[in-house]
């Protein structure tokens, strides 16, 4: 086996993140395993200001819109070596169901609680919710407006009478019933719900949409700009530079 030569930086990073773990991809992928590590773990994480806890808990967001779930398993290990606790990791786990579906999200839920399991933390944790079903519209259209001003609005008015129903789901699902949830402020769920848009790809649209609800509620271009940055290791330059056009028009408008 070549012994891999990983940066003073890179080396302490990643014991950070995976203590005492020896990769198996070091014994059959060296080459790559020290040109990745290196990079990944030194260089770009050099070039921002993100918390380690904030960079990994974006990093899981990502790992469950790419459906990466072997990668989104060795994550959830490095998210509890950081501090971030378990309501933390299941929260992120429920912000992506309205963004990817709950099908892609299913197999995330089951890997998450054997996770949670294997580290001695007893399920179901303590719940999170803030409404009902009598309350979740109101509260959701509610908070819609706060984040995302009088767009709201004009998505109500411009909606044909039959694809108003989705505007309404919008509103009472995807904000009251996830948005309202305790256990992440809203700047982290808003950061999160960016950082699963950027990795499913083919969602500009809503990328551009939610900058713009990060700035609305305080995760500044420079936030947005390390975010990007550090989730191309795992999402790959494609996805990475249509993220960088958004934030640039989105800049400009």
């Amino acid at each position: 086996m070549k012994n891999i030569t990983l940066t003073r930086n890179a080396a302490n990073r990643h014991e950070v993140l995976f203590p005492g773990h020896e990769s198996k991809l070091q014994e059959t992928d060296s080459e790559l395993i020290e040109l990745f590590d290196n990079w990944a773990f030194d260089d770009v994480i050099r070039q921002n200001k993100l918390e380690t806890k904030t960079r990994v808990m974006m990093i899981l967001a990502s790992t469950i819109a790419g459906q990466a779930l072997g990668e989104s398993r060795v994550m959830l290990g490095a998210a509890l070596n950081v501090g971030v606790t378990p309501i933390e990791i299941k929260e992120i786990l429920y912000q992506s169901v309205p963004y990817v579906g709950m099908a892609k999200a299913f197999d995330f839920l089951h890997a998450t609680n054997d996770v949670l399991q294997e580290k001695g933390i007893s399920l179901p944790l303590e719940g999170q919710s803030t409404t009902t079903p009598g309350t979740h519209h109101e509260k959701g259209l509610v908070l819609q407006k706060t984040i995302f001003g009088e767009m709201i609005e004009r998505m109500y008015q411009q909606s044909p009478k039959d694809q108003l129903p989705i505007q309404e789901f919008l509103s009472s699902n995807c904000f009251g019933d996830h948005y309202t949830r305790r256990g992440l402020d809203i700047k982290a769920r808003e950061l999160a719900t960016l950082a699963m848009l950027i990795s499913l790809g083919g969602c500009e649209p809503q990328v551009k949409g939610h900058i713009h609800g990060n700035v609305s509620v305080g995760n500044n271009k420079e936030v947005l700009l390390d975010v990007v940055t550090q989730l191309l290791p795992y999402i790959g330059y494609p996805r990475t530079l249509n993220a960088l056009r958004c934030l640039n028009e989105a800049q400009a408008a």
